[in-house]
């Protein structure tokens, strides 16, 4: 199992987390799963910038991104190097750190 530990973010995770998830689920979907309330506007398909997070340790373990999230993480609110769409972003056996931004480009927050 991978070890994944959440920051704090005001809405999405105010305590933030510490979840166990197996190697081959995203980011998202392993967030999702253990309450951590992350945007995801375009259904988990790569296609807005909704669940954009920096991971902020066990970033190389990631698999690499494809050339589509390369090109919508140009569009994400504050990239950075060690920006991913956490739906695209799968988990290997290296633990993770994460970090939920501040901020997307979502003009409609639809509740989950």
């Amino acid at each position: 199992m991978t070890k994944i530990t959440v920051l704090p973010h005001p809405e999405s995770a105010p305590e933030g987390a510490s979840i166990e998830v197996d190697a081959g689920t995203t980011v998202l979907d392993a967030l999702l799963e253990h309450g951590v309330d992350l945007e995801h506007a375009c259904g988990k398909v790569g296609a807005c910038t909704t669940c954009h997070v920096y991971v902020t340790r066990g970033f190389s373990s990631l698999n690499e991104p494809d050339e589509n999230e390369e090109d919508m993480l140009d569009r994400a609110w504050g990239l950075q190097a060690n920006s991913r769409l956490s739906c695209q972003a799968r988990v290997s056996d290296a633990d993770l750190q994460v970090e939920i931004p501040r901020y997307t480009l979502n003009l409609v927050k639809e509740s989950m």
